[in-house]
């Protein structure tokens, strides 16, 4: 049972981590400059989730006619990419980073939109994670209640 607190925790992490890195995407949805002051303009990131445990690992548990713990170990974040899309060119002549001879502006490929909906799936499954944890700990507390009768 221990290993359910550490899937849920492991699951709320990464969903957190989501959470922040849409935030992050969303505040930065109009930056069209570096923080060196060069004119290129933000790129979204995306979150690259893996589990701790492969399926082959847990397969491989089997040899010798062992048998490997019941259930997953969870999931890890693996790294942050950039979202290889190309900037969206908008046409604003009187912007500052704007090109002199088409009035187009590059700006981050971030759609707003899409971020929330992220944001809602990231958040579902962390109440998700959060639900599990709580009647995990719920079907223990009674567990020890009925070994107490």
């Amino acid at each position: 049972m221990p290993s359910i607190f550490e899937v849920s925790a492991s699951g709320m992490t990464a969903e957190r981590f989501r959470m922040d890195t849409v935030a992050n995407n969303v505040a930065n949805a109009q930056t069209t400059r570096q923080p060196d002051g060069t004119p290129v303009p933000y790129k979204r990131q995306v979150v690259v989730t893996s589990p701790k445990r492969t399926f082959a690992s847990y397969l491989l548990g089997f040899r010798n006619d062992q048998i490997p713990p019941a259930g997953g170990e969870g999931v890890k974040v693996d790294s942050v990419v950039s979202d290889p899309a190309p900037p969206k060119m908008v046409y604003e002549p009187g912007h500052p980073d704007a090109d002199p001879e088409t009035g187009l502006v590059a700006m981050p490929n971030v759609n707003v939109v899409n971020e929330m909906v992220d944001l809602i799936s990231a958040s579902r499954a962390y109440e998700a994670n959060v639900t599990v944890f709580n009647e995990s700990k719920n079907m223990m507390a009674r567990a020890l209640d009925i070994g107490r009768s």
